[in-house]
């Protein structure tokens, strides 16, 4: 068994939703994002508002993972109020240390918008030396049944080693976890050791829990965890109490209740 796969107790942080999946997963408790994440699965959403609504999400559940992630120093920092007072116009706290390295991993197509924002959002943070975005090209593999069987990486773009960096993979759909799993496994394979992989699934399912826990420094953080196929006394439970038991996926490997579709709208696949 891995050392991700935690036995049944209960794990109780400060906003977030008691479960039994383990230190290493985090279910953000927020009802401003499951708002935002009702919105986005909707019937009735259409561009440009899913874009808006998706940075919103991300851009919180970025700030969220990286707080709980990222390493702090001590500072001291002048402000414009020190002219008039010397001593007491200097601010003292922990802010992010800017010596750490990251690198954020757009899984195409939906993972573009949520990769370039968490972008953006890390260089008020950190050097921009210290930062990269890298394009993975990859796609769901079915069988003649619909049923999802692998993903294909049939093209990518990436800048170099993450040795020692903290990789980040913002994709939106955390559903059968092949996407995360292929995606480490290349940067293992090509790219070096990263000092720690986070994952930050928008909506994420039991079974992609399962797939990802064997992955060495993994830690998720999502706002959502769908299994609305689990019996009902299993979703009466906490989540992660009954794992065995829990289901978010039918049988070609979508979400339930999921949101639909998230690509696509937001690629306007139809048109």
């Amino acid at each position: 068994m891995s050392s991700n796969m935690a036995e049944p107790n209960l794990i109780k942080r400060e906003r977030e939703v008691t479960h039994a999946y383990g230190e290493w997963v985090h279910l953000i408790d927020s009802p401003t994002l499951s708002t935002l994440l009702s919105r986005l699965g909707g019937l009735d959403i259409r561009q440009p508002e899913m874009v808006s609504v998706l940075r919103t999400v991300y851009a919180e559940l970025f700030l969220r993972a990286m707080d709980g992630e990222l390493a702090t120093h001590s500072v001291e920092v002048p402000t414009r109020m020190r002219e008039i007072h010397p001593v007491e116009g200097v601010w003292r706290g922990r802010t992010i240390d800017p010596k750490q390295q990251l690198v954020f991993v757009d899984v195409i197509r939906a993972g573009l918008v949520p990769a370039q924002l968490c972008y953006e959002l890390c260089a008020s943070l950190l050097p921009d030396e210290n930062l990269r975005v890298d394009h993975l090209n990859m796609a769901r593999v079915t069988d003649a049944e619909g049923q999802v069987i692998g993903v294909d990486l049939s093209g990518s773009k990436i800048g170099g080693t993450v040795e020692g960096r903290i990789l980040v993979l913002p994709d939106p759909m955390g559903a059968t976890g092949s996407t995360t799993i292929k995606a480490v496994n290349h940067y293992l394979e090509h790219f070096g050791k990263p000092a720690k992989i986070v994952a930050m699934p928008m909506i994420a399912t039991p079974e992609y829990l399962r797939a990802v826990a064997a992955i060495e420094g993994l830690v998720v953080y999502t706002p959502r965890l769908d299994r609305g196929l689990s019996p009902a006394d299993v979703l009466e439970s906490a989540p992660g109490v009954h794992w065995e038991r829990e289901k978010g996926l039918n049988e070609l490997s979508y979400i339930v209740p999921g949101a639909g579709g998230i690509g696509e709208v937001l690629n306007n696949s139809w048109c």
